[in-house]
């Protein structure tokens, strides 16, 4: 992944936390060093998540992805979101990052 690259990866997803976190201002360095954290995480991943993540672990009630969320906002079936739950427990960032890259390789 080049550096131009990169840094549009951390700016967009940057965005994303603002926009989930409720679009309150200054916390932008904290957005930003997530962004890169979980970018830099996601692009050392193999080309398949469930390659090196253990089976399911408990589930934090609290931070549940829905099946039907996953689905909808990734643009995979609800059974192939159910899949990578079940596979992944509750590494939100490795589930939607597997999630995309289930669609990703789909449209190949």
């Amino acid at each position: 992944m080049g550096d131009d690259d990169r840094l549009a990866k951390i700016r967009q997803r940057a965005y994303e936390i603002w926009e989930r976190e409720g679009r309150l201002f200054g916390n932008h360095q904290r957005h930003w060093d997530q962004a890169e954290a979980e970018i830099d995480r996601e692009a050392a991943l193999p080309l398949t998540a469930g390659d090196a993540l253990p089976k399911t672990r408990e589930i934090a009630s609290t931070d549940i992805l829905t099946v039907e969320e996953l689905a909808m906002r990734a643009g995979i079936s609800g059974d192939e979101a159910q899949e990578l739950i079940d596979r992944l427990g509750n590494d939100r960032a490795a589930i939607e990052s597997a999630a995309r890259s289930l669609k990703a390789r789909r449209r190949l």
